[in-house]
């Protein structure tokens, strides 16, 4: 059995969600919320974060944590599905781009907007930062013009077969959706590449995901938006 530890707008975990899903592998999601005692959580990841995956199906307990970890331990105990292309330089460009998002636009994206519109208001610390809003929006928009011009030149964000690299930025990318705050119309391309991976049997339980008291945007679970 595989139990993943998650939040369901963390994005490190809906990166997890994706995989284990676009890999075909059976999973129990275990929630874990922001105010749950951290105890249990550092007692399986010494840093106290999600996500986490419990993995006994090889018959040798395994914990793994952290969704870069992850994503590379599912590719290799389970070589069906890859999620990791052949040669050396096409692997090297999905790990460019997952650690793109998983660095780069975390830092200059989510820490503005996730953390102002979803944690803020998690952990009662006031309203948004109007001024952190508009910078984290105008990173936005640029690092969506990157997705856009991948989007335009290639198959998939990283060559020509869905990857890591596309579960890295859709999982990123999906919480904002989450939030409504995506300008898709902007970036045609982008929007297409989206809609694609969002039609996809994996990404429907990301889309039916909910906070309480926080409800999606009006377009989140909209498959033609």
């Amino acid at each position: 059995m595989r139990i993943l530890y998650h939040w369901p707008l963390d994005p490190f975990s809906r990166m997890v969600r994706l995989a284990l899903a676009e890999k075909r592998l059976t999973f129990k999601l275990s929630r874990v919320e922001p105010d749950d005692d951290p105890a249990m959580l550092r007692a399986l990841n010494p840093a106290g974060t999600t996500p986490v995956l419990c993995d006994d199906s090889t018959g040798t307990a395994l914990t793994i944590a952290g969704s870069r970890p992850i994503l590379e331990y599912l590719d290799e105990a389970r070589e069906a599905a890859p999620l990791l292309p052949e040669g050396l330089a096409a692997r090297a460009e999905v790990r460019r781009l997952v650690d793109w998002f998983c660095v780069k636009f975390h830092a200059e994206v989510n820490t503005y907007l996730l953390d102002e519109k979803l944690q803020k208001p998690l952990c009662h610390a006031g309203p948004p930062d109007n001024a952190a809003l508009r910078d984290g929006r105008a990173h936005l928009r640029w690092h969506l013009a990157h997705v856009n011009h991948l989007a335009m030149t290639r198959d998939w964000l990283a060559g020509t077969m869905l990857s890591h690299a596309d579960i890295a930025a859709a999982a990123h990318l999906s919480c904002l959706d989450y939030l409504g705050e995506v300008p898709w119309d902007e970036f045609e391309m982008a929007r297409t590449w989206y809609a694609r991976f969002k039609s996809r049997p994996s990404f429907r339980p990301l889309l039916e995901d909910s906070l309480p008291g926080m409800a999606p945007a009006p377009n989140y679970a909209d498959l033609d938006f």
